[in-house]
């Protein structure tokens, strides 16, 4: 009979265990962790019935004590990430505020980095040289369109045909 005892005592606290064991690794995975509770009071509730039956034997005490410490802080860590869940859920209305707000600054500080980029481009083939260097600062651009529509010199010729009608005058 005692035997019997001896090896059930054994039996649960192996299996007090593997299952703290178990309920130990789910519980330090971020948001898996949630769910290390059942298997967490499994092993406790085994663990306890093991040493209540092993009362008399030392050689299963062990096995049963280390999977009762092992389940206990287990069950604890995966309680701390229910409330860290829900400290979570309480700030997370502010987070598409945040986000949205970082999105619009890097796509500005891109865009800025865009409009003042320097572009230069060099083909060389058979000895021939052609280097095609261009700004992306708006201001150049628009006095470069400018002087190439001849803006600037038909604004001059009719000031000089103003000028020379004024003289015949």
């Amino acid at each position: 009979m005692e035997e019997v005892r001896n090896n059930t005592g054994q039996n649960l606290g192996i299996a007090a265990l593997i299952t703290a064991i178990i309920t130990f690794v789910l519980a330090v995975i971020p948001c898996v962790g949630l769910i290390a509770i059942i298997p967490g009071i499994i092993a406790i509730v085994l663990a306890s019935v093991g040493l209540s039956q092993a009362a008399r034997n030392n050689s299963a005490r062990g096995v049963l004590i280390a999977g009762l410490i092992i389940a206990i802080i287990a069950s604890l860590i995966s309680l701390s990430q229910i409330f860290v869940a829900g400290k979570i859920a309480q700030k997370a209305d502010k987070w598409p505020n945040n986000i949205q707000n970082i999105i619009n600054d890097v796509q500005d500080n891109v865009t800025k980095e865009i409009e003042d980029a320097n572009v230069s481009i060099k083909v060389e083939s058979n000895g021939d040289k052609v280097e095609i260097n261009t700004n992306a600062n708006k201001k150049d651009q628009e006095k470069t369109l400018e002087d190439l529509e001849g803006v600037n010199t038909h604004k001059r010729d009719t000031t000089q045909k103003h000028d020379t009608v004024q003289k015949k005058k």
